[in-house]
């Protein structure tokens, strides 16, 4: 079971499972939900390396590994730690 924190708020997820719902619970917005708004971007603090890789939705919009959109992401396992 990995661990997704946003803002100091800890939420159990499944290895492998996507962080969208959690992230647009947690009041992160969304629009889109496919990466071209960029609405639910976030700020990796911690654990870049436990998600997925960047898809080409993120890098047409010029992300890196520590700034990602969340509807695009996966959390492998371990932790993460994210802001909006």
């Amino acid at each position: 079971m990995a661990k997704l924190i946003i803002d100091d708020k800890e939420y159990d997820i499944p290895d492998g499972g996507k962080i969208d719902a959690i992230c647009e619970q947690a009041g992160i917005p969304f629009s889109c939900n496919s990466g071209v708004c960029a609405t639910c971007q976030i700020e990796i603090i911690t654990g870049a390396e436990n998600l997925s890789e960047l898809n080409t939705e993120e890098t047409d919009l010029g992300m890196d590994p520590n700034n990602r959109l969340s509807c695009q992401c996966s959390i492998k396992n371990g932790t993460v730690k994210i802001t909006y």
